[in-house]
């Protein structure tokens, strides 16, 4: 790609989320000065969404305190932000960008960071009222105004959200029942060794689990959802029901238009798609990874914050790489933790520190001993250390890996 004039240009921006809004302001920090179109699908401001399980649920934050810019930022660096909008088709032939109102807008080029939604599986009731979902602020809001004291939730999968809205809902004094098909939380994520953990640990604050069985209807009387029937016959009552079995890129645009996509938009070390016009951010981006050599593609808060800067120095003709690794956090009632790396499969967990107290390190490994990623729960000061240990290419010893007193930054040699 060669470094184009800026003056006169256009770059379109497709999803009003952190990572849309990031790239746009990436752009001007690169001093790109021509024009920038931010199309947002919701009639709110780009904002973080970590908050929308987390702080806003348990009523630290509120809207503006996780927006990423307000008004006047747009404004004072002439970001042309269409909210309330979702692009309706591109056509990559004559560069153009198609909006529900009939309307198209011209593009040099064109950052897809669409994002993801909720997925709604196909269960009798799950469109009733009192049935929530949590992707957007206005969810969020929806779902806490039914988390009133004394309360029963029942949480369709113990996924990341559904573990972070329990605990927010317990903080309310909300009963939470979370029925789930595996036999422990966050089983694909961590494995069932740390899954464990946060099974004990929600039990402790009296959430309870029904492991093992699914979901074969969300009673409904009068319109409203007031209870699941699981698929032994058992009916656990509820006066709110959350969907939360994961999230579904949203690649249907990209798709239309002839983009490569497999589970995601299909981009390489530099984010750059099968179109070298295109680039792609956040959620979709299905990124063949220069460290980890494989295609990874992260629905989680740090995709969205870092990748922009690479994209927009890729659309401005100074294509960079892309190596972050994997991170996501996660807060539970007084749990905090940091995850780093990749490790969808894996041989061993070796921790170090107190298990029970929830105070550790866990190291994912393979059958090699090569560290595939780590988590530092409620230990802090710790993560570039565990980065450098997931990015060394060869063994580590397992037992001085476990060992407190040696240093981490020694195994990395």
């Amino acid at each position: 790609m060669t470094s184009p004039d800026r003056s006169n240009r256009t770059v379109v921006i497709l999803g009003g989320g952190l990572a849309g809004a990031k790239t746009a302001e990436a752009l001007r920090a690169r001093d790109f000065d021509g024009a920038i179109v931010l199309v947002c699908a919701e009639d709110h401001l780009p904002y973080e969404r970590p908050p929308l399980s987390k702080e806003h649920v348990a009523g630290k934050k509120d809207l503006p305190d996780f927006t990423v810019q307000h008004g006047d930022w747009y404004r004072d660096h002439a970001i042309d932000v269409r909210l309330g909008t979702e692009a309706t088709g591109i056509d990559r032939e004559r560069r153009r960008v198609m909006l529900p109102d009939g309307s198209t807008v011209g593009y040099d080029k064109l950052v897809l960071a669409t994002g993801s939604r909720s997925r709604r599986p196909p269960i009798p009731g799950a469109d009733a009222a009192r049935v929530h979902y949590l992707r957007t602020i206005d969810d969020s809001d929806a779902l806490i105004a039914a988390l009133t004291p004394g309360s029963r939730l029942v949480i369709v999968g113990a996924g990341w959200i559904g573990l972070e809205i329990a605990a927010g809902a317990r903080g309310r004094d909300v009963a939470v029942t979370i029925v789930e098909t595996a036999e422990l939380p966050l089983l694909a994520a961590l494995g069932r060794e740390m899954g464990a953990v946060f099974a004990d640990l929600h039990r402790e604050h009296g959430v309870d689990f029904r492991f093992g069985t699914g979901v074969d209807e969300i009673t409904v009387s009068d319109g409203h959802a007031d209870g699941v029937r699981l698929a032994d016959g058992t009916v656990v009552p509820a006066d709110a029901v959350l969907v939360a079995v994961g999230a579904a890129p949203n690649i249907e645009i990209a798709e239309a238009a002839g983009l490569s996509v497999d589970g995601g938009v299909l981009v390489n070390g530099n984010l750059t798609t099968s179109d070298p016009d295109i680039v792609a951010v956040g959620d979709i981006a299905a990124q063949q990874h220069p460290l980890l050599g494989t295609r990874v593609r992260v629905e989680h808060w740090a995709n969205a914050l870092n990748q922009p800067a690479v994209a927009a120095a890729t659309l401005l003709g100074h294509p960079e790489e892309y190596t972050n690794l994997p991170y996501f956090f996660t807060d539970q009632y007084d749990l905090g933790m940091e995850y780093v790396g990749w490790a969808p499969t894996y041989a061993r967990v070796v921790t170090r520190g107190n298990v029970e107290n929830r105070e550790f390190l866990a190291f994912w490994l393979d059958e090699e001993n090569r560290v595939l990623a780590g988590m530092n729960v409620d230990i802090w000061d710790v993560t570039d250390d565990v980065k450098a240990l997931v990015a060394f290419s060869g063994p580590t010893d397992p037992d001085r890996l476990a060992d407190p007193t040696v240093p981490l930054s020694e195994l990395v040699s």
